[in-house]
C-alpha cells in the first residue's frame, strides 16, 4: 500500500516561522524605500537651497515688479516662475488652442507672425488642467505641483540609470547634479522640463531593461510634451533596430515600440498643420512668430565666434545668460566622450547626441540653451561615477555649495536677467 504524507515544517522550525502572506511585498517595499528615500532627500534638500537663494535674489532686486505679468512681473517674487512660457501654458490650460497664422501688420523683420499658443505642446498644460480640476488648486498651483512632483520622479530615474554604471553612490551623485545643473531653475516652475525629463529618463531606463512596450508608450507620451522628443524617438529606434539585429527580444516588442514611439510627436504636428492649412504649419509659426528655426548651427557659430572676441552683436544677445550657455555647451562637449568611454548603451549616446544636434542646430534665443540642454541627463553619469569615490559628507558639502550658486546661475540669471 502506498502512503502519502503531507510535508511538515523543516526540522528546527515551527508553522509560525512560515512566511506570512504579503511579507515578501513588505520586504520589497522596505528595500525600495531604503533605496529611494536618500535620493529624494538629496535632491529635495539641494533644490530647496537653490530655490531659497533664487527667491532671495528676486526679492532683493525687486526688478520683477516693474515688468508686465506676462514677462515676469507680479506682486510676489514667485510670480516670476510662471512667466514667459509659463504664461502661455496657463493660457492653454484655461482656454485651449486656437491655431492660426496671423501676420503682423507691416512687419519686415524676423518676426512676421503673431505669437500663438500652438507653438507649445499639449501634455504639460493638459496635466496642469487635470490636476487643477482634481485638487481645486488654481492653474498656477497645479502647474507648480506637476513640475515639482515630476522633478522628483526624474531624480529617481536619473539615479536608476546612473546606478547601473557606478552603483547607488553614483546614482545619488547624479540625482544631486540634476538639482544643480545649469538650467535647473525651470525644474520647479511653470515649465515643461521636469515632466519631459521624467518621461525621457524612464523611457531610456525601460529600453536598458528591455521593457520595449513601456519604453514605446513613454516615448509616445514625451512626444506630446516637447518637439525635442524627436531625439528620444531616434534613440529608441536605433536601440530597437540593434535588438532586432541581435535577435535579443524577438521581433514583436522592439518593432511595436519603434512604431508607436513617434505617434505623439507626429500626431500633434499634423494636427497643428491641419488646423493651420498646411502640414508645415507648426514650423511656419515657430519661424515667423518666434524666429526659431533649424539653421544647421549658423547662429550657434555666430554666438561662439562673437563671445570669443568680446562682442555681443548677434541675434537675441543676452550677455550673461549667453556666457553661461556657452559654458554649458563646452561642458557637454567635454563630457560626451567620457560617456562613450563608459560604453553607455546606444539609447543614451544617441539620445544625447541628437539632443545636442537639435538644440545647437537651431536659431533661437541662445541664452535658453542651458535649459534646452537640461534634458541631456546622460551627461550627469561620467561626473557622477567619479564623485562616487567621495565620502557622503564631502559629496553633500560639494553639492550643497553648488546648490547655493545655482540659485543665481540656474535660477536668477535664467528667469530675470535673460529670457526663459
Amino acid at each position: 500500500m502506498n502512503h502519502t504524507t503531507t510535508p511538515g515544517p523543516r526540522p528546527g522550525t515551527s508553522p509560525s516561522d512560515a512566511p506570512a502572506p504579503g511579507r515578501d511585498l513588505r520586504l520589497r517595499l522596505r528595500g525600495t524605500a531604503r533605496q529611494c528615500l536618500p535620493v529624494l532627500a538629496m535632491y529635495g534638500v539641494l533644490k530647496l537651497i537653490g530655490f531659497a537663494v533664487f527667491m532671495y535674489l528676486l526679492a532683493s532686486s525687486g526688478e520683477f515688479r516693474k515688468k508686465h505679468p506676462r514677462f515676469g512681473g507680479g506682486a510676489h517674487a514667485w510670480d516670476v516662475l510662471a512667466s514667459w512660457d509659463g504664461w502661455w501654458y496657463q493660457q492653454i490650460a484655461a482656454h485651449g488652442y486656437h491655431p492660426a497664422l496671423v501676420p503682423v501688420p507691416g512687419a519686415t523683420g524676423l518676426i512676421t507672425l503673431e505669437g500663438n499658443s500652438a507653438a507649445f505642446f499639449p501634455l504639460y498644460p493638459a496635466t496642469m488642467r487635470l490636476v487643477s480640476v482634481c485638487t481645486g488648486l488654481g492653474l498656477y498651483g497645479a502647474g507648480m505641483l506637476v513640475s515639482v512632483v515630476a522633478s522628483f520622479v526624474a531624480a529617481l530615474g536619473i539615479h536608476a540609470v546612473a546606478a547601473r554604471f557606478g552603483g547607488h553612490r553614483a546614482g545619488l551623485a547624479a540625482a544631486g547634479l540634476w538639482a544643480v545643473w545649469p538650467g535647473s531653475g525651470t525644474e520647479w516652475s511653470g515649465y515643461s522640463e521636469s515632466l519631459y525629463v521624467a518621461l525621457t529618463v524612464w523611457a531610456c531606463h525601460a529600453v536598458m531593461s528591455r521593457r520595449w512596450l513601456t519604453a514605446g508608450v513613454l516615448t509616445f507620451t514625451a512626444g506630446l510634451n516637447r518637439p525635442t522628443a524627436a531625439a528620444l524617438v531616434v534613440a529608441l529606434s536605433v536601440a530597437a533596430l540593434l535588438a532586432l539585429r541581435r535577435r535579443q527580444d524577438g521581433v514583436a516588442r522592439p518593432l511595436t515600440a519603434m512604431l508607436i514611439s513617434p505617434l505623439g510627436l507626429a500626431g500633434y504636428l499634423l494636427w497643428v498643420g491641419d488646423r493651420m492649412g498646411g502640414l508645415g504649419g507648426y514650423f511656419t509659426l515657430q519661424k515667423g512668430a518666434w524666429a526659431h528655426t533649424f539653421d544647421y548651427g549658423k547662429q550657434t557659430f555666430d554666438v561662439f565666434t562673437s563671445i570669443a572676441v568680446g562682442r555681443f552683436d548677434y541675434l537675441f544677445a543676452c550677455p550673461l545668460e549667453d556666457i553661461i550657455g556657452v559654458a554649458v555647451v563646452l561642458l557637454g562637449l567635454l563630457l560626451f566622450p567620457l560617456l562613450i568611454r563608459l560604453r553607455a548603451p546606444a539609447v543614451l549616446t544617441v539620445y544625447t547626441l541628437f539632443t545636442f544636434a537639435l538644440v545647437l542646430g537651431s536659431q533661437q534665443i541662445f541664452g535658453n540653451v542651458s535649459r534646452y540642454l537640461l534634458p541631456a541627463f546622460p551627461l550627469f553619469i561620467p561626473p557622477a561615477v567619479q564623485l562616487r569615490a567621495l565620502r557622503l559628507p564631502l559629496l553633500c558639502t560639494l553639492l550643497g555649495i553648488t546648490a547655493v550658486a545655482s540659485g543665481s546661475y540656474a535660477g536668477y540669471v535664467l528667469f530675470e536677467v535673460g529670457v526663459p
